[in-house]
């Protein structure tokens, strides 16, 4: 049973992209509810049915039906609701790929109650925020001093906490969930008038990690997981009674994206590692052994993987049918590389936190290698410039979706208690994504950068992600920053800041070779002037690089620029 068809207008199979974008609608119900509708659908019509395939790292395995999910997310809902968490109320799960995070995630949708996912990176300071400004009720962990400590020292700064919980063993101030939980009812009836739930109410809240000021709060509501039916169907590729990986720490978005919504729609069962570190290697022993049929992972670990050297039979990939990338924009030379090793095409997308899929490479449409595909079939996509004029084909500007017509399902419902940001991004009828990119002749739509990533120098408009391109394909770079510096003469002078490979060591010697690889590979003016070695980039709790930080740290610094004749 493939439960997303019942909320298609026209149910049945789509034959292009084309087809797909024209005539793909939705039914959204009034009062729908993931968990009853879906998680306790499944349990009900196929109780065994495989929901998710969960390991760690210490050996522990464990394999949940939908029938397991119903009825654990039924007992941790009613351990919620005899410790006073209800409608409304925000609860926040710091629980990385522990798979109580599906028990919670459900439960509290079955309650009404709103979802905070967060990293297990979040510092005292960070957690005190995130409390006051969504008046937390409830914090719960796993097993980790770390996280831990820090939630205690953020609780006398927390007047809103009025529970902590850990899945973990027992800590003296915590309220543990497995011995609390065990001998529980696993029954909660669906509520119904004043305490049920109705489409439109919060669901789901997340703190973006945004590239400078304090995390806005993105505020979803209860039609966000019909949204993923485009994701997980037509972009993941996922198939009935398949097996989906997603690289992702429940504590960002991308976590819904791959291991929750779209798949369980899809009648396909999550595969979840919980890793204690990544190892590129021991990620694709995973793949081989459990028979993975899709996989889902940003760039940054796409090119970890391919200097695995994927071709040598070492790794089964006879199960895997599809791989996606997102969080980034992806450097052709990763997708080419990738290919050339396993035969297995790419197809990358580009949405927010604020949003589900905006643009990217559906169903077995044509791939162009870095660009992020074509406008979502949910979205009335547009680039725009800074008069609100459709920008023509090969010109730069705001990748925006047109509201006009009313909010599509997918799209937030606001920044939850800030009428001012919500204004602002939803201006002139029109969400604001803030990030720019071109269209091409063909209509795919080619990410360029922030709005205030684009470096000008001597009168050119430069895409960091175009420069970082070329820099990529350079066997001793391993990552790349590209941004602006402070420049008498340009203006702005292009600076690359690179995290070298393993086995290459910084040098004048290189910052040469580098800066010659990139004059024979791109126009002049886009080449950098000064090159920076370092041992990591700055980057966002969900691994996104942080030029800003890198731009902050280089105000009033001389720059060295590297001499040579240009």
């Amino acid at each position: 049973m493939e439960l997303f068809r019942e909320y298609l207008v026209d149910n049945r199979e789509f034959t292009s992209y084309e087809d797909l974008k024209a005539n793909c609608k939705f039914k959204v119900p009034e009062d729908f509810n993931f968990a009853y509708d879906v998680v306790d659908r499944y349990a009900q019509e196929e109780p065994e049915k495989r929901a998710m395939v969960w390991v760690d790292d210490n050996g522990e395995e464990k394999t949940f039906t939908f029938a397991d999910i119903s009825r654990e997310s039924k007992r941790t809902a009613f351990f919620l609701h005899q410790q006073g968490i209800k409608k409304g109320d925000a609860v926040m799960l710091i629980l990385r790929r522990r798979y109580e995070f599906w028990y919670f995630t459900i439960a509290l949708h079955r309650i009404g109650a709103i979802v905070i996912p967060a990293t297990d990176q979040l510092l005292a300071n960070d957690i005190v925020y995130r409390n006051n400004a969504a008046e937390v009720k409830m914090i719960v962990s796993y097993d980790n001093p770390q996280i831990q400590g820090e939630i205690e020292a953020s609780l006398k700064e927390s007047k809103s906490v009025k529970k902590i919980v850990t899945v973990g063993p027992e800590k003296q101030g915590w309220i543990n969930f497995h011995k609390e939980a065990e001998g529980l009812p696993a029954e909660f009836l669906r509520p119904f008038g004043e305490d049920g739930t109705t489409s439109k109410d919060p669901m789901l809240l997340y703190f973006t990690s945004g590239t400078s000021g304090y995390p806005k709060m993105v505020m979803h509501d209860f039609t966000y997981p019909i949204a993923h039916i485009i994701t997980a169907k037509y972009w993941h590729g996922v198939i009935e009674n398949g097996l989906h990986l997603t690289v992702a720490e429940t504590g960002w978005g991308k976590a819904v994206w791959g291991k929750l919504y779209g798949q369980w729609f899809c009648g396909c069962a999550v595969f979840t590692y919980d890793m204690n570190s990544f190892r590129p290697d021991k990620m694709l022993q995973m793949i081989s052994k459990y028979h993975v049929t899709s996989f889902c992972a940003p760039p940054t670990v796409y090119r970890y993987l391919i200097r695995q050297d994927l071709s040598n039979g070492k790794y089964d990939f006879s199960t895997l049918q599809r791989c996606t990338t997102a969080g980034e924009a992806l450097n052709p030379e990763v997708y080419n590389q990738f290919y050339k090793q396993t035969g297995l095409k790419m197809y990358e997308s580009y949405g927010q936190t604020e949003t589900v899929i905006v643009a990217g490479n559906f169903l077995d449409s044509e791939v162009k290698p870095g660009s992020m595909g074509k406008p979502s079939p949910l979205y009335d996509a547009h680039i725009i410039d800074a008069n609100g004029k459709e920008c023509p084909a090969g010109e730069v500007g705001e990748l925006t979706i047109d509201i006009s017509k009313g909010k599509p399902i997918g799209l937030f419902a606001g920044y939850y208690r800030d009428i001012t940001l919500t204004a602002n991004a939803f201006d002139s009828g029109v969400y604001h994504t803030g990030d720019t990119a071109y269209m091409d002749e063909d209509g795919f739509i080619w990410f360029v950068g922030r709005k205030d990533d684009i470096i000008k120098s001597s009168g050119y408009r430069i895409s960091p992600f175009e420069v970082e391109s070329v820099l990529m394909k350079h066997k001793a770079v391993m990552e790349c920053a590209v941004t602006g510096v402070e420049d008498e003469k340009r203006g702005q002078a292009v600076k690359a800041t690179i995290v070298l490979s393993p086995g290459f060591e910084a040098s004048h010697d290189l910052e040469v070779e580098l800066l010659t690889f990139c004059k024979s590979e791109t126009a002049l003016y886009k080449c950098p002037r000064i090159i920076e070695f370092v041992k990591e980039l700055p980057k966002t709790i969900s691994g996104k690089i942080r030029r800003v930080e890198i731009r902050e740290k280089d105000k009033g610094v001389e720059q060295k620029n590297i001499k040579q004749d240009f």
